[in-house]
């Protein structure tokens, strides 16, 4: 099903694109044939990611460019560039902020921490991407990285659901604005992927990571290859009938117990005194 050349010939930008599960979608889709561009805000976190995917593929598949995608004018002046070297065929909007938090005690700053991020950089990035497509006639593909949470809402991660339920409405909204016009948007919404960054701001004892990562009826979490797999499959000529659709990646656990977070019920006043002092 996966051949190597699955994704030739495709231009594909990642937000997020050099650590994480952004890096895994990254280097599937290097090598499944793509060319493919990194985004981020640390430029030698970027250039070091592009290095070592080229390394493994054994060719120059990825590029870098340095972008604060909360900044409208950053993504604006990306985008003019990349555009110089030929149109884009995909961007997945893969960028996100997150960490866990008595809702009751957070600033405006930290709401907007995640806010800027989650909502308006994968606004201002699709956007951004379909005003060319749209002023060019050329078809396009948008996909974005949402969570189950999205939908049911969860507590200790608000701005997040907040954010990744405003994805899912931008997909929805844009697919049916957008779909007769050539530009597909569908969204994937994992549930737990363990990364070392992000299980550093949302997991506060091991006891607590092994509930979140088995808590569902495959007992197990999700494997980086897992997601890039169906990222690349939505991405690819088998999946051009899909449009607005949010496809749940998570081991049945949407199904088994709402509000991914809700187990930081657990925590007591001590451990919250402790995640907070980590956090600053």
């Amino acid at each position: 099903m996966y051949q190597p050349d699955l994704l030739s010939n495709r231009n594909i930008l990642v937000t997020g694109g050099g650590t994480g599960l952004g890096l895994a979608l990254t280097t599937r889709f290097a090598a499944l044939g793509a060319s493919v561009i990194i985004c981020g805000r640390r430029k030698e976190v970027l250039d070091a990611a592009a290095a070592s995917v080229n390394e493994k593929v054994n060719r120059n598949a990825v590029t870098a460019r340095e972008c604060d995608i909360r900044d409208a004018g950053m993504v604006d002046t990306m985008l003019s560039a990349i555009w110089e070297d030929g149109p884009l065929d995909a961007v997945v909007n893969n960028a996100a902020g997150n960490f866990i938090a008595k809702t009751e005690g957070l600033s405006p700053r930290a709401i907007n921490a995640v806010l800027n991020i989650v909502a308006s950089g994968t606004a201002y990035v699709t956007v951004g991407c379909g005003q060319r497509w749209l002023s060019s006639g050329n078809q396009g593909n948008v996909l974005s990285i949402a969570t189950t949470y999205a939908e049911t809402g969860s507590a200790y991660v608000v701005p997040s659901a907040m954010g990744k339920a405003a994805v899912v409405a931008m997909t929805r909204s844009l697919a049916v604005e957008w779909g007769s016009r050539g530009i597909r948007l569908n969204a994937i919404a994992p549930g737990p992927f363990p990364t070392e960054g992000a299980w550093r701001r949302l997991v506060p004892n091991p006891e607590l990571a092994n509930t979140l990562e088995t808590k569902n009826p495959l007992g197990r979490s999700g494997r980086p290859e897992e997601l890039a797999d169906l990222a690349s499959f939505l991405l690819s000529d088998m999946a051009k009938y899909i449009n607005g659709e949010v496809i749940t990646i998570d081991g049945g656990e949407w199904l088994q117990g709402a509000g991914q977070f809700n187990f930081l019920s657990k925590l007591t006043d001590e451990e919250w005194a402790a995640v907070r002092q980590a956090g600053r």
